[in-house]
């Protein structure tokens, strides 16, 4: 037990210096680094958006940047890593999967009603898919393998991104440098929207049965 408060500890102490360092990156680089940052988020790098934007708005709140264009950086680092993850799924994806898809029982018949599936209801995936935990990072590549227009996914990448980098920054600004309470409020935040996107698809489901229906 010892040594597992030890380990908790540390575990904590490095998080905390991890926030310190990237207030200190992002105050240094400014709007350009919550870009990037957000950019490396978006794409398949394993680097949380909860640990970027927070910090960007808890400098706006000491009045070092301005939320506004803090938000604005967040969602273009956003759908610039989206765009990067579609661009590779267009480039490489569909090859791969039916050079290798039998290997892992993916077929061409498969491959085809993944893009249907997207032609029609893509937008409602994009959307929710970058509200949510984990998905938010990867639904560019099922997006770009099936092809969904271009537009639409930039559009639905935007609006998604942007309800959570407007999440996180008003997180960061109203809570500071508390990290024990900003992660807290950021899982409650996240159950929150996942039942949200769990009653969205729920309800688009029935209209779009019924639109079919008729």
């Amino acid at each position: 037990m010892e040594a597992l408060s030890s380990f908790l500890s540390y575990g904590i102490q490095l998080f905390g210096d991890l926030i310190q360092w990237l207030v200190e990156v992002i105050g240094h680089l400014g709007y350009p680094g919550i870009v990037g940052l957000m950019f490396l988020e978006s794409s398949f790098f394993p680097f949380p958006s909860e640990v970027v934007v927070p910090p960007a708005g808890y400098l706006a709140w000491k009045g070092e940047m301005n939320i506004f264009l803090v938000i604005l950086s967040g969602i273009a680092g956003s759908i610039l890593g989206g765009l990067f993850n579609y661009w590779i799924a267009v480039r490489w994806g569909r090859p791969i999967f039916e050079k290798y898809g039998k290997y892992f029982f993916i077929t061409h018949e498969s491959l085809d009603k993944a893009e249907i599936f997207f032609a029609r209801h893509g937008h409602i995936s994009t959307f929710t898919g970058r509200l949510l935990p984990v998905i938010r990072q990867y639904i560019s590549l099922p997006a770009g393998l099936a092809r969904m227009p271009l537009t639409q996914f930039a559009l639905y990448t935007a609006l998604g991104s942007g309800i959570w980098v407007v999440i996180l920054a008003l997180v960061g600004y109203f809570l500071g440098s508390n990290q024990a309470l900003i992660h807290q409020e950021i899982k409650k935040i996240s159950l929150a929207l996942i039942a949200a996107c769990a009653v969205l698809v729920v309800i688009y489901i029935i209209i779009y049965r019924k639109k079919h229906h008729k």
